[in-house]
Order: C-alpha cells, then sequence, then structure tokens
C-alpha cells in the first residue's frame, strides 16, 4: 500500500479511479483529480508547499515532485504524462503534455498545452515553453513546432495505457 502522510495539518486529497503503486509516497499539500496514477518509487512532497494535479495524469516511476518553501508550487493539468525518473520543481505544466523520461523541470518553468519535453532535458528556472512544441537538451531549446492534433493523439495514447495498465493492478487486488 502506498504511504500516504499527513504533514504540516494537511492531508493528500485524491479523486475517483486513482492508482497508487505499492511504494508510491504521496506526503503534505497534495491535490489531484480523478484516473491519476502514480507508479513505483514515485515521490509526490509537499511537505513545504502545495502540488495540485488535474485529471488523468500519470506520474511514472522514479518521479519526484517538489517545491521550494513558501516560493513556488507544483501545479499539472489534465491529461499529462510524466515519464520515469523525472524531477519537477515547483513548476507549471499545463493540459496534454508529455515529460520525457529523465528530465528535470525546475521553479517557475511554465510548460503550455500540447508541448513535449524530450528525454533527459532540462528547463531551467523560469523558462516558458511555447504550446504545441517539442523542446530537448540541456538547457532546453525548441527543437520544432508540432501538430497539436498530432501531440494530443500521442499524448492521449499514453495516458489512456497508463490507466489500462493501472487497470491491472487493481484486478490482479480483487483477485486476491
Amino acid at each position: 500500500m502506498a504511504l500516504i502522510k499527513s504533514v504540516r495539518g494537511f492531508t493528500p486529497k485524491y479523486g475517483n479511479d486513482c492508482f497508487f503503486a505499492d511504494n508510491a509516497t504521496i506526503v503534505g499539500d497534495v491535490e489531484m483529480g480523478d484516473e491519476c496514477t502514480i507508479w513505483f518509487n514515485t515521490i509526490l512532497r509537499g511537505d513545504v508547499n502545495s502540488i495540485r494535479i488535474g485529471n488523468k495524469v500519470n506520474i511514472q516511476d522514479g518521479t519526484v515532485l517538489h517545491t521550494l518553501y513558501q516560493k513556488s508550487q507544483v501545479h499539472i493539468g489534465n491529461n499529462v504524462s510524466i515519464g520515469h525518473n523525472v524531477t519537477i520543481h515547483g513548476a507549471t505544466i499545463h493540459d496534454n503534455v508529455l515529460i520525457g523520461m529523465g528530465a528535470t523541470v525546475l521553479d517557475h518553468a511554465i510548460i503550455h498545452s500540447n508541448t513535449i519535453i524530450a528525454a533527459n532535458a532540462l528547463v531551467l528556472t523560469g523558462t516558458e515553453v511555447e504550446p504545441n512544441s517539442v523542446y530537448a537538451g540541456v538547457p532546453a531549446k525548441k527543437v520544432k513546432s508540432i501538430d497539436p492534433e498530432q501531440t494530443k493523439e500521442m499524448i492521449n495514447k499514453i495516458a489512456n495505457n497508463y490507466t489500462m495498465y493501472a487497470s491491472w493492478y487493481k484486478d490482479e487486488e480483487k483477485n486476491q
């Protein structure tokens, strides 16, 4: 069972049909919508400031979400896929975004809708990422514009896949 822990008077809140892997950690001022999946070894640390997550967000294995005390918050929109071993620290991520494996998104960065952050990219503090774009590199720079429908289709596929994967674990729990 995931570790869901209150701290400083804040208890994590979550919507319907969420899945939390057995060793996921969700602490403090964290609120998430429906159909979210939080995978193995993922940490959502809302101890020093708030983390807000929309609907149908998958946060994959080994990812860490955190903030700066009294200075930054994490805001994640709807239908967002966050790849394995990502660090998001005090950033805002709008709807229909894919953050690739190993990427880092730092405080006060803004990732606009229908955007892909490539694997291992580093989005520096205060960077504003254009919508309908692919950003890659260290530091992350725009490498191309993309059709929002194409991006949405790919991001929807990944989000739907992670909802399906979570159902496997829920079905297994029912059978035990």
